[in-house]
């Protein structure tokens, strides 16, 4: 679901966009520099470089509150959390710096018509949610009964897909827990894929980490459930059960609030 598996890597189908929006933006400015002008070669780099860092700084500038306690986490562009509008602002610059005759100013619209196109149609594809039934799976929790996940809980739920030996896993994990903590009347679930009681307990014993509804996964079959690859995976749920919004791979915590806003 909304990934594309390279042997190892996996792409969410929002990082996928982006790469062919990126993509269709080198190739055409690529053409123009070969048969317009030269001068295209550094105004794309220009667009591009300059774009990505741009939208990045103005996400993390709108988010400042959730990056203030670690300012480092900017760097961490691997969570997502762009504001690409601000390209725009990018390419107008770099075009009027840049590009210096009328004709090559033209030209400098059609691939970035093209890229955006490109990414807003891979984007719309790759993106889209299917807003999946809760699991018919019970699975058994760290401390208390087993949890049917098909029972309806009355209320937004969030479930993150991890285990102690994945990275990006144990980054995600106190934003996570934070969350939680944050918001008493949506439901977490943090269903570990794989390992036992033991393993799992000393893991949230060594760091440190109190939360509620720790499942266990052994079979994998909730990931089977969505038809998703790769760890870590959080899943936004609604309260009536239905697959809200699916999030692949490491989890920043302005996402989190913002994804759960959209439940409430």
């Amino acid at each position: 679901m909304n990934a594309l598996e390279l042997g190892p890597l996996v792409l969410s189908g929002e990082r996928l966009s982006i790469l062919i929006g990126i993509f269709v933006f080198v190739i055409g400015s690529g053409l123009l520099a070969s048969r317009v002008s030269i001068r295209f070669n550094a105004w794309s780099s220009v667009v591009v470089f300059g774009g990505v860092l741009v939208a990045r700084l103005a996400y993390v500038a709108a988010n400042w509150p959730h990056f203030r306690a670690d300012p480092l986490r900017a760097f961490a562009v691997w969570q997502g959390g762009f504001a690409w509008l601000w390209v725009i602002p990018v390419v107008v610059l770099a075009t009027a710096l840049l590009l210096k005759t009328a004709r090559e100013r033209a030209w400098a619209l059609a691939p970035v018509a093209v890229s955006a196109l490109a990414w807003v149609a891979a984007h719309q594809l790759a993106s889209a949610t299917e807003p999946l039934p809760p699991a018919e799976i019970t699975l058994a929790q760290l401390d208390g009964a087993p949890l049917d996940l098909a029972a309806p809980s009355g209320r937004p739920t969030v479930i993150n897909i991890w285990a102690s030996w994945c990275p990006p896993c144990r980054r995600e994990m106190p934003a996570l827990a934070a969350a939680q903590k944050a918001h008493p009347d949506v439901r977490f679930l943090f269903v570990n894929q794989g390992e036992g009681k033991a393993t799992v307990r000393t893991y949230l014993t060594r760091e440190g980490l109190t939360l509620e509804h720790v499942l266990l996964d052994p079979h994998m079959d909730l990931p089977r459930h969505y038809g998703t690859v790769g760890l870590p995976i959080t899943f936004f749920l609604g309260s009536d059960g239905r697959l809200a919004k699916a999030h692949l791979g490491e989890i920043g915590p302005e996402r989190i609030a913002a994804e759960i806003a959209r439940l409430e």
